[in-house]
């Protein structure tokens, strides 16, 4: 029996209370700043010479108007995603215009590149922008701003930003499994303890130019990504679990990371953005979030196809959407949409 409309009603109040409540949970920031790799950049690898590209067919073909920006995606990123959720405008690289005008300052600006990571190593042979230096781009950025709206603006304008953190995967796929070139200096634990070292001076660098509120995304479960499983030779394409025990060991000391640096830092908000829970459950339970396939990519083969090798006459599946991955290394729109709604349920909250 069909329920009635005082029932149905009731129902939609609740719903629309529901939502109320999740919008105003979320604070408000004046920018939202991003940095990492490829799950962050929007476009700053277009300007480097490097294969790392991914300013060209099929990429983007999800994006509005189709356009291929350098994003490693068929469609948008979790910043972008994060900034229209929260109010912010689009996602713009920060090197392109040197002029800011006030108007245009309530927005997304990404300082990442794909292939980087907290390694200066893993990013020597891709010719991209470690993490250290994307904090003195950043630097360079706070120049430009006090140029725009004088020095008292732009440090409110910077201290009620949002700072999105999205790095690590790149040095374990570039320098510690594939090419393990780190291997000869670090064991596992060792390594994790290097780059987390590396978190620890990236968010006291940009502490000290005035950010305050930080989302640091751990690391999804790398050996789920399709490059991994066919480097594994996963002949039934399944995860490589060591490696996700690797990623979630790795979780952990930066989940203890941040409660034990936060206090060190009078005014700061550290928060930890987990990525690796609506990754792993997308996996386990696919139909729960309209996916078809999970161990391969939208992009050739799927198997090892990314960048360079995911190119204009690439065959590409008929539908994204039932992808959880674009190409070989970096999830769908459709992924990066449930990983930004996880975010924006149990992570943003922490910052209100």
């Amino acid at each position: 029996m069909a329920p009635s409309p005082r029932v149905l009603f009731t129902i939609l109040v609740h719903l629309c209370t529901v939502a109320s409540c999740l919008c105003h949970n979320q604070p408000r920031f004046t920018a939202i700043y991003a940095f990492g790799d490829s799950f962050a950049d929007t476009g700053n690898n277009n300007f480097l010479v490097t294969l790392l590209k991914a300013n060209h067919a099929p990429y983007g073909q999800c994006f509005p108007g189709r356009v291929a920006t350098g994003r490693f995606s068929d469609g948008k990123l979790i910043p972008d995603i994060l900034a229209s959720a929260l109010g912010i405008k689009e996602f713009v690289p920060p090197f392109l215009d040197p002029s800011l005008s006030p108007q245009e300052l309530r927005t997304g600006v990404s300082f990442a590149s794909a292939g980087s990571g907290y390694d200066e190593l893993t990013t020597v042979l891709t010719n991209v922008i470690p993490v250290s230096k994307q904090a003195e781009h950043f630097e360079h950025y706070i120049g430009r701003l006090n140029q725009a709206v004088g020095e008292v603006a732009a440090r409110n304008i910077v201290r009620g930003s949002l700072l999105v953190l999205l790095a690590g995967t790149s040095d374990f796929l570039i320098n510690f499994y594939d090419t393990p070139t780190r291997q000869i200096h670090y064991n596992l634990t060792g390594y994790q303890d290097f780059l987390q070292h590396k978190i620890q001076q990236f968010i006291r660098t940009l502490y000290d130019q005035g950010v305050r509120k930080f989302l640091i995304a751990g690391l999804p479960p790398v050996g789920c990504f399709p490059i991994q499983i066919t480097t594994k030779l996963k002949f039934q394409l399944s995860c490589a679990d060591d490696e996700n025990g690797d990623a979630q060991s790795y979780n952990q000391k930066l989940i203890s990371l941040l409660a034990k640096i936060e206090p060190t830092l009078p005014g700061a908000k550290l928060v930890y953005a987990d990525i690796f829970s609506p990754l792993i459950d997308s996996i386990i339970y696919p139909a729960k979030y309209g996916l078809a396939i999970t161990n391969r990519g939208c992009c050739g083969t799927g198997l090892l196809e990314a960048a360079f090798l995911c190119k204009e006459f690439s065959p590409v599946c008929p539908n994204p959407a039932q992808f959880l991955f674009w190409d070989s290394t970096n999830p769908s729109e459709v992924a990066y949409k449930n990983i930004a709604q996880f975010l924006l349920q149990h992570a943003l909250p922490q910052l209100a």
